[in-house]
């Protein structure tokens, strides 16, 4: 089932720090610029973020796990290789400002994202503060959301430890992560074989449901048939 989750868009809430820049983009690295950015106007640093959201081109932070020669680009970056990275697309849905807070000689900004997978967040904080001419990086991130998926079914690490299968019923996971159509118990068997149903025009993967609200199979349509990808509860279950 993991294969199939649609697990975009990705939302993170995050604290840029203007006024710095580092190696990593974030506040691990070492200090490579630095700026007075306390004075920046708001309306300045408002259009800025606007210009970084939609369809945009980002070089990835060089800090990253992105692969260079069949390496990762961070393991070369700490062997002390220079690493070029390529700018490639990725959708940036939002980039809100929630609260700025002046400090001496930097300004914090609480920001939300919602991006495309393959978004560095690091790399926004780069490319915002290098826009203002005065440097950036990111001092906080928290992933809020992946797909569907918000903190409201996260568990701790306490949690998990004390019951390790601990986390969301099969059925919950499937209906919060894809459309679907209700079949009968007559549809459902033939899907629980591995068989086919006609297509009802709902686009992309999708689950099928019985009256009882169980997940049958996830399908997709095609050539006037709807196919099971992967089906979820089959003959025995």
């Amino acid at each position: 089932l993991l294969g199939h989750l649609p697990l975009e868009p990705k939302v993170y809430r995050a604290t840029v720090r203007l006024g710095i820049s580092t190696s990593t983009d974030d506040a691990q690295g070492e200090r490579i610029h630095g700026a007075d950015a306390s004075t920046v106007a708001e309306q300045k640093i408002l259009a800025g973020i606007a210009d970084l959201r939609g369809a945009i081109e980002q070089v990835p932070s060089t800090v990253s796990a992105v692969k260079v020669d069949g390496k990762r680009a961070y393991a070369l970056a700490r062997a002390g290789e220079q690493v070029l990275l390529a700018a490639r697309p990725v959708t940036v849905s939002r980039f809100d400002l929630l609260a700025l807070r002046r400090g001496d000689a930097v300004t914090d900004l609480d920001v939300l994202v919602e991006c495309s997978g393959g978004t560095y967040v690091r790399a926004l904080a780069r490319d915002l503060g290098a826009a203002l001419g005065v440097g950036g990086h990111l001092t906080a991130l928290r992933r809020a959301r992946v797909g569907p998926y918000g903190l409201d079914v996260a568990r701790t690490l306490e949690e998990l430890a004390a019951q390790p299968r601990l986390w969301a019923e099969l059925d919950e996971v499937v209906v919060a992560a894809f459309s679907r159509r209700s079949v009968d118990s007559q549809q459902a068997w033939v899907l629980a074989h591995g068989g086919s149903l006609p297509a009802v025009g709902l686009v992309g993967t999708h689950a099928a449901i019985d009256s009882q609200g169980n997940a049958i199979a996830l399908l997709t349509e095609r050539e006037g048939q709807a196919r099971p990808v992967l089906v979820l509860r089959p003959v025995g279950d």
